[in-house]
């Protein structure tokens, strides 16, 4: 069901200034300046602990901040008590009301706000259409899946049409293929909207998927931010390449620079790789490479000028249904993660096996 032109709402824009949170001595928000553009899909990743749910109870007004501002559309909102901030909010436990109906709870935050009765009965209907749950008004929580439940707090949280929707790890209690499943929903409930969508959570797999944009956050703080592709790709630290996706490091130590690509030594073999900022001479580096990235050399068309390649034995070689996953141990002493799409006609290689893999050097990061 596409919504009508009426129901779109324009997005707020978001603004944290030096945004801080302090908890005695401890600072459980650091310092944290972010500009959200109006209509975006925005998350906050980060392992627990990182103050991603912290910054996002502050933009929703049930945390107050040390120090620093938050802007809504330009103007501070930091003296501004929650209920008046018209924001939507979705919760990991659903928060719905055991003893009202689906309809009734989707119908709260409208009677709070008084809106007469006859709009509160569409708007509820309309909502519930939107989750795609159309005649599940008369139900009660007890009688629905998670995945229902969830939906249901979704139409709750923007039957009255906010602006901005923060989401606090909205799909942390479902299972996997449920939990995949509500990520392309939630996507669409935000194309359909146009709305300002803030997420917190701590899957990497659920922000790629979701996510216009992705503030990776560690100890407080933003460690880098962008498109997930973006982040994915070429990663400015050893914690953020870490964190999203798998990574192999291995220490190296830079030789030269030719024409833009930075040459390095990894314990006797050289190597080619990128850099957003080019290192000194002689620096002690980490090399990363994604294990999906590599190829055996025998099978891969990447070898020539623009490919790194390096000889390795077979040491591990598990079968996980869609890929198959190799830990080689390299001629130079190490352990580099490999993984190998699975076919009928792809050989799988065995434990011993002497091989060589190749890589990009495009793939290649400096960290």
């Amino acid at each position: 069901m596409m919504l009508r032109n009426d129901y779109r709402v324009r997005g707020a824009s978001v603004s944290l200034v030096n945004l801080e949170k302090r908890y005695g001595r401890v600072a459980a928000v650091g310092g944290v300046s972010l500009d959200i553009q109006s209509g975006e899909f925005l998350t906050l990743l980060g392992p627990s602990g990182s103050g991603k749910t912290t910054t996002l109870m502050m933009i929703a007004g049930f945390e107050s901040p040390t120090a620093g501002d938050i802007a809504i559309d330009g103007a501070s909102i930091v003296a501004v008590p929650p209920y008046r901030r018209n924001i939507g909010m979705v919760f990991q436990n659903y928060a719905l009301f055991p003893h009202l109906t689906v309809a009734e709870n989707v119908d709260f935050p409208l009677k709070q706000r008084g809106v007469p009765k006859a709009e509160r009965s569409k708007l509820v209907r309309e909502a519930l259409d939107l989750v795609r749950l159309p005649g599940y008004g008369e139900r009660h929580p007890r009688q629905l899946s998670g995945g229902q439940q969830q939906r249901v707090a979704v139409a709750r949280a923007v039957v009255f049409k906010p602006r901005l929707l923060l989401l606090d790890e909205p799909l942390g209690a479902l299972d996997k293929q449920l939990r995949e499943n509500l990520q392309i929903e939630m996507r669409r409930l935000h194309a359909e909207l146009g709305i300002t969508f803030v997420l917190v959570t701590h899957d990497q797999d659920e922000a790629l998927t979701m996510s216009d944009r992705i503030a990776v956050m560690n100890d407080g703080r933003v460690a880098q931010i962008g498109r997930p592709e973006d982040l994915y790709d070429r990663p400015c630290s050893h914690f953020v390449a870490s964190f999203i996706g798998q990574s192999n490091f291995l220490p190296a130590v830079v030789c030269g620079l030719e024409e833009g690509v930075v040459v390095v030594k990894c314990q006797g073999i050289l190597m080619r790789a990128v850099s957003s900022q080019p290192p000194a001479l002689g620096a002690e580096v980490t090399v990363t490479m994604r294990p999906e990235r590599l190829r055996f050399a025998d099978t891969s068309v990447e070898t020539g000028p623009l490919a790194n390649l390096m000889s390795a034995t077979v040491l591990e070689a598990a079968f996980a249904g869609e890929r198959c996953r190799y830990l080689l141990k390299s001629d130079c002493g190490a352990s580099i993660v490999l993984k190998e799409a699975s076919g009928a006609t792809i050989r799988r290689r065995g434990v011993g096996e002497r091989t060589e893999i190749v890589w990009a050097i495009a793939d290649t990061i400096l960290v």
